[in-house]
């Protein structure tokens, strides 16, 4: 037993490792890489490529499946019924099959409605649209019924490959991007590369899944009870999924249809620095499902998640503490050196947008225990109606402010998401949130406030040059740690951030 609990923990520090690898790269590549792409390809053609991306996003859903593989294969482990893991997985692929089907029918009928919903796009730029479309549909179809490989992955604790496909994938398209801009290629071999390198790395799970776990799926099984619970859990996870997704990837389509190419372009630059505060603070959140599930066996309610809860969710706090006070300091020449002139809104969205992840990222073992206890119809009800909002929020105030509209949009609909899963917290899981709240963001907050205060106070005499940028934004760093060291930070953080 304590071999397994080790060879878990280990799984769970290796993982966090390449995954803060993984993230390293992609801020890295993104500062280098990201200014060189627009410039080559275009600023138009950028916020094409950033709204095909955002339906690769849209048609890669899981319906909630991938959950529910981790879950019930977590289960049928347990018990070492392995037979039962294989008739499982049997079933979900032919149910897969079946919503490809319905994708398939879908995808061509929104093809032929293209020039409609995006109306701001000029006749060129919806004929290369359309091809992008094509490309980008083929791999929705293709790779559907694989998503389920991160939850058997995930199911039997494979946290390093895991994380090591999410880097090779990574290296990939960047390499791939880099020859294909090099070699005269445009948006159409962007598009392209994504493809391919989604599906390579799906032949890589696949290898290391038939090659290293026990798993030979049966697909002559069927069975319409165990179909039923499938779906009893994965209906409302595939409503969150899919209204969550909505927030961010629905946006480049609304902006496409009331703003124009530019204004996608913008929201591209601000969601790309949105999504690196929230993997940077929140890298290793999907690993603790089993060990949620383990601390909730045989209980009600989730009173004893707290402890964990609050240990990871003040260690995340701090990370993203500093991403969002150096951000608010240093982001704009940032932005203005990475970027030039033409993105210099990018900084307003940006912080619109990263601002409800200051709190929402440190919750996310609440989030994780709404999975465990499978409380995910609650959820649904709430992320239906934020989703909503911000169709409505986010069309209005784009049509009048462009990507700001957008961002604003984004922000207000979390802070109201946050408050009403807070209360679902509280009420529901019986997760005191108002000890987190004191524990975690009151007493993590004073190092945040001191440093915020002492940079506005620098930005009054300093200069926009890249020296200034790099003197400031490390002297903002060592503040922030070392304040949060001597202020904030228990034995164990302390502990815990020595072994990092």
């Amino acid at each position: 037993m304590k071999a397994r609990y080790d060879n878990t923990v280990n799984q769970i520090k290796k993982g966090a490792i390449i995954s803060y690898l993984a993230i390293g790269l992609s801020m890295v590549s993104g500062l280098l890489y990201t200014p060189w792409m627009v410039k080559q390809i275009g600023v138009n053609d950028y916020g094409l490529y950033t709204l095909a991306t955002s339906l690769i996003s849209i048609f890669l859903i899981d319906f909630g499946i991938s959950e529910a593989v981790s879950r019930f294969i977590s289960k049928y482990n347990a018990r070492n019924d392995q037979k039962k893991v294989n008739d499982f997985l049997g079933l979900i692929y032919k149910l897969y099959i079946l919503i490809d089907l319905v994708i398939i029918l879908v995808l061509i009928i929104m093809y032929f409605f293209i020039p409609l919903i995006y109306s701001q796009l000029t006749a060129g730029e919806v004929e290369k649209f359309k091809i992008v479309y094509l490309i980008t549909s083929t791999f929705s179809i293709i790779s559907l019924p694989f998503v389920t490989l991160n939850g058997i992955l995930t199911s039997y604790e494979k946290f390093v490959t895991l994380k090591l496909c999410d880097l090779i994938h990574k290296l990939m398209v960047l390499s791939l991007m880099i020859i294909a801009l090099l070699l005269g290629y445009k948006l159409y071999a962007l598009v392209l590369v994504n493809a391919i390198s989604g599906l390579l790395i799906i032949v890589i799970k696949l290898f290391y899944i038939k090659r290293y776990l026990p798993i030979k799926v049966n697909l002559r099984y069927w069975d319409r009870k165990l179909l039923k619970k499938v779906f009893g859990f994965s209906i409302w996870a595939t409503v969150s999924t899919i209204m969550n997704r909505f927030i961010f990837n629905i946006t480049p389509s609304i902006l496409g249809a009331v703003s124009g190419s530019r204004q996608i372009a913008i929201f591209g630059i601000a969601a790309t620095l949105e999504g690196y505060a929230y993997i940077l603070s929140g890298a290793v959140n999907g690993m603790f499902l089993p060990k949620v599930s383990k601390i909730l066996a045989n209980k009600e309610d989730g009173e004893d998640v707290l402890p964990l809860m609050t240990k990871v969710g003040r260690i995340q706090y701090s990370i993203i503490g500093l991403i969002f006070i150096g951000f608010i300091i240093v982001g704009k020449e940032f932005i203005y050196l990475w970027m030039g002139k033409d993105f210099e809104w990018a900084y307003y969205c940006a912080l619109l947008m990263i601002f409800p992840g200051v709190f929402r990222v440190p919750q996310q073992i609440a989030s994780v225990t709404i999975i465990a206890m499978n409380k995910v119809k609650i959820q649904a009800f709430v992320y239906i109606v934020v989703a909503v909002l911000n169709i409505l929020f986010s069309s209005v105030l784009s049509f009048y402010f462009g990507a700001l509209g957008a961002a604003l949009s984004i922000c207000l609909v979390y802070i109201i998401r946050l408050i009403i899963m807070n209360i679902i917290y509280y009420k529901v899981l019986h997760i005191n949130v108002f000890s987190f709240i004191k524990d975690s963001y009151i007493k993590m907050a004073p190092p945040m406030l001191i440093t915020l205060a002492i940079g506005l106070i620098i930005n009054q005499f300093t200069s926009h040059s890249l020296w200034a940028f790099l003197i400031k934004g490390t002297f903002i760093v060592i503040l922030y740690i070392v304040l949060l060291w001597n202020m904030s930070l228990n034995n164990y953080e302390k502990t815990f951030f020595k072994r990092v």
